[in-house]
């Protein structure tokens, strides 16, 4: 990936609070927040602010960036009976916004004494208002004691990018190193498809694909077909679960990967966009336990691009002999797997009624399923990526990943009423590690 161009500050002042190219460029996080400063400059400058009235601020920014607090920008609430997607977008939308807030506490206190110097003269930023609500001590200092429409205008401005910022950071991981792609107006590019993925994450369990869409416009500036990630200029955006353990790894988040090699934006697709229709086995007919035992070796290979989208599966040999599955269904599978509560402490011997080999299942033609009861799978002993494999050859209702030596509360089956739908299947992993 080219360097990321640096924002000139000598042309600040007056209407320009930044200096980022027509065309566009891209910043990290901290870049990003960075090139904001002009703008919080202009508050102090155009207010006259002190260090104290700097607390106002920050406790402003705590407010906004927090959940459940009256000023919230994200009024999402979480629960233990909430969608897994929204708890883990959830949870990072309060790691982010703590280190954003930790940013600003520090930026405050800086810009009080050492100025960024703006040589088109001082800032007077027209902001288009998103509503977001301010405390009421800052609500005072902005707009009443000292402030007005031109200090309101650049301190809006500065709080609604900063909210931009930490929205388009939610897919990802590790969100400090995801190039964001930035316009002359900052992020504001990315407000349709914020308000979008917004709107689904508050008032319906918010799909994977849609967190995919989100985060590829947030990275590249423009949306694409619907699949699991994507390949942009410099790296690509894939589930996290491809550089963590199965058991442990967050079902709906991505992880920035950077590849020098990555050029043109790419979306990586499900071959079966509709497992439903996939040809199933039943796992009865499978042969025997013990056809086959040690490790599996496992890579990932990917195909070719088609019409801007391209599938990957994983590919898992023993003894001379190669199965392959196709990586959509398999990180399908991961998100609707269930995982026992860590919280539950249950322990007691892993027998169950009935047992398949693993190898098998990973051979087997279409989805393997059974409507005759609990069968065992055991991937212990297995690297991850074989773990994720075989959770792609499973037909993906009803299937628990529980770490061997270990049995949580059965999760409430997904069948239908009258008893057609499919039983549960086990598959058993190595514990977590201990750190």
């Amino acid at each position: 990936m080219p360097p990321a161009a640096t924002p000139n500050t000598a042309a600040l002042g007056g209407s320009r609070w930044n200096a980022f190219p027509a065309a566009g460029t891209t910043l990290t996080a901290r870049a990003f927040f960075t090139a904001t400063e002009p703008l919080l400059q202009g508050v102090i400058d155009d207010n006259a602010l002190t260090s104290a009235d700097g607390e106002v601020l920050k406790d402003q920014i705590r407010a906004t960036l927090a959940l459940g607090t009256r000023e919230t920008s994200l009024p999402l609430a979480i629960g233990p009976d909430s969608a897994p997607a929204a708890r883990e977008l959830g949870a990072q939308a309060e790691t982010i916004g703590r280190q954003l807030a930790s940013w600003a506490t520090s930026a405050l206190e800086r810009l009080l004494t050492d100025r960024i110097p703006l040589p088109a003269g001082p800032l007077a930023v027209r902001s288009h208002c998103y509503g977001h609500l301010l405390t009421p001590p800052a609500a005072d200092l902005l707009l009443g004691r000292r402030g007005g429409p031109v200090t309101m205008q650049l301190y809006n401005e500065w709080l609604h990018q900063i909210v931009l910022l930490r929205d388009a950071l939610l897919p990802f991981t590790n969100w400090q190193d995801v190039p964001l792609r930035i316009t002359p107006t900052g992020l504001r590019h990315t407000e349709p498809a914020r308000d979008a993925f917004l709107t689904e994450l508050l008032v319906r369990q918010i799909r994977h694909t849609s967190i995919v869409d989100f985060a590829r416009t947030t990275v590249t500036g423009t949306s694409g077909p619907v699949g699991y990630g994507f390949e942009a200029d410099g790296g690509t955006a894939l589930p996290a679960v491809l550089d963590r353990p199965p058991l442990t790894a967050p079902r709906h988040l991505l992880t920035w990967r950077p590849d020098p090699a990555a050029e043109d934006t790419v979306t990586y697709a499900a071959d079966v966009r509709d497992y439903y229709a996939a040809p199933r086995t039943l796992v009865e007919d499978l042969p025997p336990v013990g056809t086959a035992s040690g490790p599996f070796a496992a890579r990932t290979v990917t195909g070719p691009v088609t019409d801007g989208t391209r599938t990957a599966r994983i590919e898992v040999t023993h003894d001379g002999t190669t199965a392959h599955v196709d990586l959509g269904q398999a990180l399908r599978g991961h998100r609707f797997a269930h995982r026992p509560d860590p919280a539950a402490g249950d322990t007691h011997s892993d027998a169950a009624p009935r047992t398949a080999a693993a190898w098998s299942a990973l051979r087997a033609p279409g989805l393997v399923w059974t409507r005759a009861g609990e069968v065992t799978l055991d991937a212990t002993g297995q690297d991850d990526l074989v773990v994720l494999a075989l959770l792609g050859r499973l037909y993906p209702e009803n299937v628990t990943l529980r770490p061997v030596g270990r049995s949580a509360a059965r999760p409430a089956a997904r069948t239908t009423s009258d008893g057609t739908g499919p039983s549960r299947l086990v598959a058993l992993v190595d514990p977590p590690q201990a750190h």
